[in-house]
């Protein structure tokens, strides 16, 4: 989880190389009405990120039902949306990649991506860090990236 830019998914697809499991980048799982708000410079609603999270519980939930473990990447800024995407599976574990907003900005300035980094505040005013009784952890994305997914790993009891 994380605001756009933080790194999400080259962290997910880090330790997607280490354990295997099914991966979903949550941006892939945005209608294209969404898609076409943020690429104007527009912030999503709460009403505009119900069924696009509900989706990704959905996919998570699938997999968790057969036994398959999974990775997703999405903002999740919200507490009210990380809940609705633990309704994916029990165990559903948050990784928040989190930094510095200049290294964040530069970030966004050097890739392409339908989400213009005017939004990046947006998604900061948005932003609800973790909780002490939500599972999961904070990942400084200054790390090099190998050291990121040692911590998850370890954090998981899986390194």
């Amino acid at each position: 989880m994380g605001v756009s830019g933080s790194g999400k998914s080259t962290v997910a697809r880090a330790v997607q190389d280490k354990l295997g499991w099914e991966l979903a980048e949550g941006d892939d799982f945005h209608p294209p009405e969404n898609v076409a708000k943020m690429s104007e410079g527009t912030p999503l609603t709460d009403a505009d990120r119900w069924g696009w999270l509900e989706s990704l519980a959905d996919w998570t939930g699938e997999r968790d039902a057969s036994g398959t473990p999974t990775i997703i990447t999405c903002s999740a800024l919200r507490r009210t949306y990380r809940d609705v995407l633990r309704r994916g599976g029990e165990a559903t574990f948050f990784v928040h990649c989190t930094g510095d907003k200049h290294m964040i900005l530069d970030r966004m300035n050097a890739r392409e991506h339908f989400m213009p980094p005017s939004l990046l505040e947006s998604q900061l005013d948005t932003l609800e860090p973790l909780q002490p009784d939500e599972e999961g952890m904070d990942v400084d994305i200054a790390l090099p990236v190998d050291r990121i997914v040692a911590e998850v790993l370890a954090r998981l009891g899986l390194g």
